[in-house]
């Protein structure tokens, strides 16, 4: 029986048509700037947002601490949601690799506003710790995949303009809120110094994330990223397949939220469901009632099902969807779901 993984959207698997890119792929040095296809890659994503210059790393996680280090110095202080994957599950990179504290802010499902963010800025005292970057996270993994919108990214960006810090958008999901939005990547461009968008989430690619900016930030990016050890040479043959995700696989993400978004009305008959979070995209995190299972024992119920999902708490279990989840995976787990009995 074949195995439904909806612990994550990571699990995607390269298609036939992008393991053919990836063989046809032109390679050359990247720490020599010499391969064509990464160049191509960068440049391509960068044009997508309005940005100048991309680099290409390994991961989401690469990318964003990357973009901490060249936006802060040690002992500065970036503003965050509480729910913040940079703050959350980034192995505390934050403080380990550039000596900077996270002040955390309690969002509205995971969002920040202009008027949230204020009171946590620090004044201009010897004593004080410096307030130098804002990171927002769009879409919101742990919050149930919510996503900004561009005036409300609009009101935030002219109030860290004002108040001279700098602004990072951990982008990891960015396509997924774009898609419901209807917005553009150039628009959201405009409003950061600096993007960070994952390839091997929503978009199927095996690996790798871009780090967007200005080419003075992407000069002092990629001299970080050496320095993380995130130095490739020719790693064209991945960045192959973050071009095809890009150029190929943004449409249907929506897909995927039609799909959550069915599990999310099949969860909500169910009796042994306290709460869902509404879904916005392609997350879908519901709690557990107390007296009946735990987050554990739910997910070893679907295992024996050939259902994967993650316990994302004591009673919460939060499920994502992807381009290898199927309409007939959907059907099969939608009957699962109902047939539960404990």
């Amino acid at each position: 029986m074949k195995i439904i993984d909806l612990r994550s959207d990571t699990v995607t698997r390269p298609s036939a048509a992008m393991l053919d890119a990836m063989l046809r792929a032109e390679v050359g040095d990247d720490v020599f700037n010499e391969d064509p296809t990464i160049i191509q890659l960068e440049a391509f994503g960068a044009s997508l947002f309005g940005k100048e210059a991309g680099l290409f790393c390994p991961s989401g996680t690469m990318t964003n601490q990357i973009a901490i280090k060249v936006h802060t110095q040690p002992g500065d202080e970036l503003i965050c949601d509480v729910n913040s994957h940079i703050y959350n599950y980034e192995g505390g990179g934050i403080s380990a690799n550039s000596g900077v504290q996270a002040r955390l802010v309690s969002g509205h499902e995971g969002r920040l506003s202009a008027a949230m963010i204020e009171p946590f800025i620090n004044a201009d005292y010897d004593w004080l710790t410096r307030t130098s970057l804002v990171s927002l996270e769009n879409t919101i993994n742990r919050a149930g995949g919510s996503y900004y919108s561009i005036p409300q990214i609009q009101e935030i960006h002219q109030f860290c303009r004002d108040k001279q810090l700098k602004l990072h958008l951990d982008g990891a999901r960015i396509f997924n809120a774009l898609i419901e939005t209807g917005e553009s990547s150039r628009q959201v461009g405009s409003y950061f110094d600096s993007i960070s968008i994952c390839l091997s989430k929503g978009l199927g690619a095996p690996v790798g994330s871009l780090l967007l900016g200005d080419k003075t930030f992407i000069k002092k990016a990629r001299r970080t990223r050496k320095l993380f050890g995130g130095g490739m040479r020719q790693a064209g043959i991945l960045a192959a397949a973050g071009l095809y995700a890009l150029q190929n696989n943004i449409a249907r993400l929506k897909e995927d939220h039609q799909r959550a978004k069915k599990i999310e009305e099949a969860l909500q008959t169910l009796p042994f469901i306290e709460s869902v979070l509404p879904v916005y995209t392609n997350i879908v995190i519901f709690h557990l009632k107390k007296d009946m299972l735990s987050g554990d024992a739910f997910e070893k119920l679907l295992a024996a099902e050939n259902i994967r999902v993650s316990a994302f708490g004591k009673q919460t279990v939060r499920m994502v969807t992807h381009l290898d989840f199927t309409e007939e995976m959907l059907t099969k787990t939608l009957v699962v779901l109902k047939s539960l009995k404990f």
